[in-house]
């Protein structure tokens, strides 16, 4: 079930945390608490198989104290009122005092639950039931054609609740996200190709229904790809659909200005601060208080109450996304994405919900503008050099334009590759839809957090190969 409000186990350790961090502010000019738990089930039906596995439970208590240069911090998985005095006390003692130190922001004094509101609560069907619902998925998609050789289905739900608190604040919330992913795989006897489908968010069983007509579609892509021959390398005219404009904003404008890479100097975008580094058509968000996105949260592990961050906006960049430490260090604004893994992880600077804002054109006069041209389907991988500003993002599929028609003609699998204000600047168009796909992000190929990245059909120039 969604928490409504904390267990009441939670609740009680919870309301002696203010108490904490005074008692650590005896010491440090500034000091956080903070709590944090999940629990989760996944499911996995194939031909083959069926695995029902309980996420591994999590839960644990971080203190942090500020010494005037940097925060120290103590973690622990036993979580009681006692243990937090005592990890409290442990922690300042052993504190090296900066000679000049700076108290921080504590934010305006606020008490607030908050938690996903959910129209069908995942708690409502047992586990056996959850079972059921992904094998009916894979029975009705296993039927539509006779060269479908496997379909997989994988079901994930998972249940994040935090306690926040510092001089000022007392904040909780219990966050409910699902994944729900359909991979229908096909063979003609001499090649085998896939397509997947994929549904998530903050929400209940009503963000993972899938239709017949939606199955219906999906087979007939895996099943055209089977002809897919490979793209001649070149630059190209192409429309973006809205997860390959979200992989691109994620690579291009994501990690690249997540400001503790601007303290490392590993980040070129910080010479372009306040320039036009895109078309004026172009904006790019990071919103954590986007309704029903897989990275949506109330407020983040330094509890920065969640609120959209406008990196480019009409193509000038303007700023980047942080943390308490990088925010204070850099003299910049403080966003809501410092975040951690678990409570076992150290907080970084991190993307939650990263998109393309909407823009004007409708999607059929996106396609009718290209004489010829590549319309990009599905993203399998994105990589960036936030140094170099090189992007790299490989697309499942692309589908041949031909005087403002797809031919039925595709190429698989697509690589796009550039310079990144090069890819920015060709943007000419931007279309009136929108649509976010989740995931996880890691920083580092570690420290994994669930984001999500989309926003409407763009027209830009690229090179594909």
């Amino acid at each position: 079930m969604v928490f409504k409000e904390l267990p009441p186990e939670v609740s009680k350790v919870a309301s002696r945390l203010p108490d904490v961090v005074l008692e650590m502010e005896r010491t440090a000019p500034y000091a956080a608490a903070s709590l944090a738990g999940s629990r989760g089930l996944r499911i996995s039906v194939n031909d083959r198989e069926q695995v029902v596995t309980e996420v591994p439970p999590s839960q644990g208590l971080v203190l942090s104290a500020w010494n005037g240069s940097f925060f120290e911090e103590s973690a622990t998985s036993e979580v009681t009122a006692q243990q937090a005095f005592q990890l409290a006390r442990s922690l300042t003692s052993r504190m090296q005092l900066a000679p000049t130190s700076t108290r921080l922001d504590s934010g305006p004094t606020l008490r607030q639950h908050f938690s996903t509101d959910c129209v069908r609560d995942p708690a409502s069907l047992s586990t056996k039931e959850k079972l059921e619902l992904c094998i009916d998925v894979l029975r009705r998609a296993r039927k539509l054609d006779t060269r479908i050789v496997n379909v997989q289905v994988d079901y994930t739900e998972t249940l994040e609740s935090k306690v926040f608190a510092n001089r000022n604040r007392l904040l909780s919330q219990g966050v409910q996200r699902m994944r729900f992913g359909v991979v229908i795989m096909v063979s003609d006897g001499q090649r085998m190709q896939y397509d997947w489908l994929g549904k998530d968010g903050t929400g209940g069983l009503e963000l993972i229904e899938i239709s017949d007509d939606e199955l219906l579609k999906l087979c007939d892509n895996a099943i055209a790809l089977l002809s897919a021959g490979r793209i001649p390398p070149g630059m190209y005219e192409v429309i973006c659909s809205p997860d390959v404009s979200g992989v691109i904003a994620h690579e291009a404008f994501g990690h690249g200005v997540e400001l503790d890479m601007f303290l490392k100097d590993r980040a070129r975008s910080r010479q372009y601060l306040g320039k036009a580094i895109a078309s004026p058509l172009v904006d790019i968000l990071d919103d954590p208080s986007y309704p029903g996105g897989h990275g949506t949260y109330f407020f983040d592990d330094e509890g920065q109450l969640a609120a959209p961050t406008y990196i480019i906006r009409q193509g000038v960049f303007e700023r980047g996304l942080s943390d308490h430490y990088s925010a204070h260090s850099l003299c910049m604004p403080h966003t809501a994405n410092g975040r951690r893994e678990s409570f076992e992880r150290k907080i970084y600077v991190r993307m939650s919900n990263t998109f393309f804002g909407r823009g004007q054109t409708p999607v059929q006069s996106m396609l009718d503008s290209v004489e010829h041209g590549i319309y990009l389907q599905h993203t399998s991988s994105g990589m960036e050099d936030p140094k170099g500003w090189g992007m790299q993002v490989t697309s499942h599929y692309g589908e041949e334009i031909v005087n403002g028609k797809l031919t039925g003609k595709r190429f698989a699998p697509i690589g796009i590759t550039g310079y990144v204000p090069d890819i920015l600047h060709s943007v000419s168009m931007v279309g009136d839809d929108f649509l976010l796909s989740g995931g996880t992000c890691g920083k580092g190929h570690k420290e994994w957090v669930p984001v999500s990245s989309g926003g409407p059909h763009l027209r830009l120039k690229a090179r594909l190969g």
